[in-house]
């Protein structure tokens, strides 16, 4: 195990200059699910890790009619086990669900696994479809990204060193509107995803045409997919088994998937097509479920 120095700032600010201080050579804990396990095997070999799930900032979590707020160090059980959550920002609840076992739920935060910045990330494409946005505070100012250019490649994003995210800031649902996370892995022993979609919709009055899709995809590319393509194709769209079958066909050709030992490129490709119509089914089920309540 890597030797380190341990702090557990209790300010947004005290963590920053922290951070900014050891430019580059500390490391953020909020779960430290991966974290300490890269310092265990010296994938990272930080000088100070730097506790942050005391700041009041990074645990906030709350739903208004401005949208959802969501800490950075808030853990997977909380996210899953709040009503409003799971019933408006379903693919994130689902997404919550499925990270590791009820141990590493309790522990592991959306907000680490987006700095893990993992292509496989069950969490990213359900951030994606549902449109958050990273909030970053860094020693000199804060900044916004939308989550789908916050990775920039494995394991790598856009957080420069003495930056910390903050919170993840998603827009409220609108009516008629359902998503869901579905991914496919290769056994229960394996807890990483072949292939994972996230998918967001909305219809309208009569839960008859789409207005609105986004699409995400894990595990297909070097860092989780935003697949704009295919909600510009389903816009306006009628809701029929026509339209779900040319919108997996167009998430299927946007790809270009590697092999690797949880899958061959042909099976991801076959996958990607399979689990965007399931998900999209899935997402408008919810969606009249919501206008049928």
């Amino acid at each position: 195990m890597h030797d380190f120095e341990y702090e557990a700032p209790g300010s947004l600010d005290n963590a920053i200059q922290l951070l900014a201080k050891h430019n580059g050579s500390a490391k953020p804990l909020a779960g430290g699910t991966d974290l300490i396990d890269h310092i265990r095997t010296r994938r990272a070999t930080p000088d100070i890790v730097v506790d942050i799930k005391q700041v009041p900032e990074l645990n906030a979590l709350e739903v208004t009619a401005d949208g959802l707020r969501l800490g950075a160090a808030v853990p997977c059980y909380r996210i899953y086990e709040n009503e409003t959550i799971a019933a408006d920002y379903t693919a994130l609840a689902d997404s919550c669900r499925i990270i590791g076992g009820i141990q590493v739920q309790s522990r592991a935060s959306v907000g680490g696994n987006l700095c893990n910045s993992g292509p496989a990330a069950d969490s990213i494409p359900a951030l994606i479809a549902l449109g958050a946005t990273a909030v970053i505070a860094g020693p000199n100012s804060a900044r916004d990204v939308p989550v789908e250019d916050f990775c920039t490649a494995p394991g790598q994003n856009v957080l420069q060193p003495g930056e910390l995210l903050v919170e993840l800031k998603f827009p409220p649902r609108p009516p008629r509107s359902g998503s869901h996370y579905r991914r496919f892995i290769p056994r229960n022993e394996m807890d990483i995803a072949v292939v994972g979609v996230g998918a967001a919709v909305e219809l309208d009055e009569k839960c008859e045409t789409f207005v609105s899709a986004r699409i995400a995809l894990a595990a297909v590319a070097p860092t989780p997919l935003f697949v704009a393509d295919v909600g510009n194709q389903l816009a306006g769209q009628p809701v029929n088994d026509d339209s779900f079958k040319q919108a997996a066909q167009t998430a299927r050709d946007s790809i270009s998937p590697i092999d690797d030992m949880r899958g061959t490129k042909e099976f991801r490709l076959h996958l990607t097509a399979v689990l965007t119509e399931r998900v999209l089914k899935m997402a408008v089920e919810r969606a009249k479920a919501k206008n049928a309540s």
